[in-house]
Protein backbone atom coordinates (compact mmCIF):
# COMPACT_ATOMS: atom_id res chain seq x y z
CA UNK A 1 0.00 0.00 0.00
CA UNK A 2 1.29 3.44 -0.96
CA UNK A 3 2.02 5.43 2.22
CA UNK A 4 3.36 8.59 0.57
CA UNK A 5 1.50 11.74 1.63
CA UNK A 6 -1.12 12.52 -1.02
CA UNK A 7 -1.63 16.14 -2.05
CA UNK A 8 -4.87 16.77 -3.95
CA UNK A 9 -5.08 19.88 -6.13
CA UNK A 10 -8.12 21.19 -7.98
CA UNK A 11 -7.53 22.10 -11.63
CA UNK A 12 -9.98 24.13 -13.73
CA UNK A 13 -7.81 25.94 -16.27
CA UNK A 14 -7.74 29.22 -14.34
CA UNK A 15 -4.50 31.04 -13.50
CA UNK A 16 -5.18 30.46 -9.79
CA UNK A 17 -5.55 26.69 -10.27
CA UNK A 18 -2.33 26.63 -12.26
CA UNK A 19 -0.60 28.49 -9.40
CA UNK A 20 -2.16 25.96 -7.00
CA UNK A 21 -0.73 23.10 -9.07
CA UNK A 22 2.78 24.59 -8.93
CA UNK A 23 2.43 25.13 -5.16
CA UNK A 24 1.16 21.56 -4.62
CA UNK A 25 4.12 20.07 -6.49
CA UNK A 26 6.58 22.12 -4.42
CA UNK A 27 4.84 21.10 -1.21
CA UNK A 28 4.78 17.43 -2.22
CA UNK A 29 8.51 17.62 -2.90
CA UNK A 30 9.11 19.02 0.61
CA UNK A 31 7.07 16.31 2.36
CA UNK A 32 8.02 13.42 0.07
CA UNK A 33 4.48 13.15 -1.24
CA UNK A 34 2.67 12.68 -4.50
CA UNK A 35 0.24 15.00 -6.28
CA UNK A 36 -3.19 14.12 -7.59
CA UNK A 37 -4.63 16.78 -9.92
CA UNK A 38 -8.43 16.58 -9.93
CA UNK A 39 -10.74 18.30 -12.37
CA UNK A 40 -14.52 18.09 -12.12
CA UNK A 41 -17.10 18.22 -14.87
CA UNK A 42 -20.83 18.45 -14.56
CA UNK A 43 -23.63 18.07 -17.06
CA UNK A 44 -25.49 21.39 -17.34
CA UNK A 45 -28.87 21.21 -15.69
CA UNK A 46 -27.94 18.55 -13.15
CA UNK A 47 -27.92 21.08 -10.31
CA UNK A 48 -30.99 22.97 -11.50
CA UNK A 49 -33.89 22.60 -13.87
CA UNK A 50 -33.06 25.67 -15.94
CA UNK A 51 -30.89 23.98 -18.57
CA UNK A 52 -31.05 20.76 -20.54
CA UNK A 53 -29.55 17.76 -18.73
CA UNK A 54 -27.44 16.81 -21.74
CA UNK A 55 -24.26 18.37 -23.10
CA UNK A 56 -23.86 16.95 -26.59
CA UNK A 57 -20.57 18.82 -27.04
CA UNK A 58 -18.80 17.29 -24.03
CA UNK A 59 -16.26 14.59 -24.82
CA UNK A 60 -14.88 12.96 -21.66
CA UNK A 61 -11.85 11.47 -23.42
CA UNK A 62 -10.98 14.83 -24.91
CA UNK A 63 -11.42 16.47 -21.48
CA UNK A 64 -9.05 13.92 -19.91
CA UNK A 65 -6.46 14.63 -22.60
CA UNK A 66 -6.94 18.35 -21.98
CA UNK A 67 -6.31 17.88 -18.26
CA UNK A 68 -3.09 15.98 -18.92
CA UNK A 69 -2.02 18.61 -21.45
CA UNK A 70 -2.72 21.43 -18.99
CA UNK A 71 -0.65 19.77 -16.26
CA UNK A 72 2.22 19.28 -18.74
CA UNK A 73 1.94 22.90 -19.95
CA UNK A 74 2.15 24.22 -16.38
CA UNK A 75 4.86 21.88 -15.10
CA UNK A 76 6.69 20.68 -18.21
CA UNK A 77 7.04 17.03 -19.17
CA UNK A 78 9.28 16.08 -16.24
CA UNK A 79 7.14 17.82 -13.64
CA UNK A 80 3.94 16.58 -15.21
CA UNK A 81 5.10 12.97 -15.01
CA UNK A 82 5.05 13.27 -11.20
CA UNK A 83 1.32 14.10 -11.14
CA UNK A 84 -1.63 11.73 -11.39
CA UNK A 85 -4.55 13.35 -13.23
CA UNK A 86 -8.19 12.49 -12.53
CA UNK A 87 -11.30 13.81 -14.26
CA UNK A 88 -14.39 13.25 -12.12
CA UNK A 89 -18.04 13.91 -12.92
CA UNK A 90 -19.81 16.03 -10.34
CA UNK A 91 -19.98 19.38 -8.58
CA UNK A 92 -16.44 20.75 -8.22
CA UNK A 93 -16.58 21.34 -4.45
CA UNK A 94 -18.12 17.92 -3.78
CA UNK A 95 -15.61 16.17 -6.04
CA UNK A 96 -12.66 17.88 -4.33
CA UNK A 97 -13.94 17.18 -0.81
CA UNK A 98 -14.51 13.52 -1.70
CA UNK A 99 -11.10 13.27 -3.40
CA UNK A 100 -9.42 14.72 -0.30
CA UNK A 101 -10.46 11.79 1.91
CA UNK A 102 -7.20 10.52 3.41
CA UNK A 103 -5.11 13.28 1.82
CA UNK A 104 -2.39 15.24 3.58
CA UNK A 105 -3.52 18.51 1.97
CA UNK A 106 -6.09 19.88 -0.47
CA UNK A 107 -4.87 22.79 -2.59
CA UNK A 108 -7.18 25.01 -4.61
CA UNK A 109 -6.95 28.32 -6.39
CA UNK A 110 -8.86 31.31 -5.13
CA UNK A 111 -10.07 33.45 -8.00
CA UNK A 112 -10.84 36.49 -5.86
CA UNK A 113 -14.41 37.09 -7.06
CA UNK A 114 -16.09 40.14 -5.60
CA UNK A 115 -17.95 39.90 -2.31
CA UNK A 116 -21.43 40.18 -3.88
CA UNK A 117 -20.91 37.42 -6.44
CA UNK A 118 -19.26 35.18 -3.84
CA UNK A 119 -22.22 35.71 -1.50
CA UNK A 120 -24.69 34.73 -4.21
CA UNK A 121 -22.87 31.75 -5.65
CA UNK A 122 -20.40 30.67 -3.01
CA UNK A 123 -16.96 29.78 -4.20
CA UNK A 124 -15.41 26.36 -4.55
CA UNK A 125 -12.51 27.45 -2.35
CA UNK A 126 -14.90 28.58 0.40
CA UNK A 127 -16.89 25.35 0.20
CA UNK A 128 -13.86 23.08 0.35
CA UNK A 129 -12.32 25.12 3.18
CA UNK A 130 -15.47 24.52 5.20
CA UNK A 131 -15.99 20.84 4.38
CA UNK A 132 -12.65 19.22 3.50
CA UNK A 133 -11.48 16.33 5.68
CA UNK A 134 -7.89 17.64 5.66
CA UNK A 135 -6.03 20.96 5.74
CA UNK A 136 -6.77 23.26 2.79
CA UNK A 137 -4.42 25.75 1.14
CA UNK A 138 -5.96 28.42 -1.09
CA UNK A 139 -3.61 29.99 -3.61
CA UNK A 140 -4.54 33.36 -5.07
CA UNK A 141 -3.34 34.09 -8.63
CA UNK A 142 -1.84 37.44 -7.63
CA UNK A 143 0.44 35.95 -4.96
CA UNK A 144 3.78 34.65 -6.27
CA UNK A 145 4.50 31.01 -5.43
CA UNK A 146 8.15 30.99 -6.51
Amino acid sequence: MDRLPRIVVGIDGSPSSQAALRWAVRYAHLVGGRVEAVSAWEVPGMASWSAPAVDADFDEGQAEQGLVAEVRAVLGENGGSLVRERLVRGNAADVLVDSAQGAEMLVVGGRGHGRFRRALLGSVSQQVAQHAPCPVTIIRPDVPVE
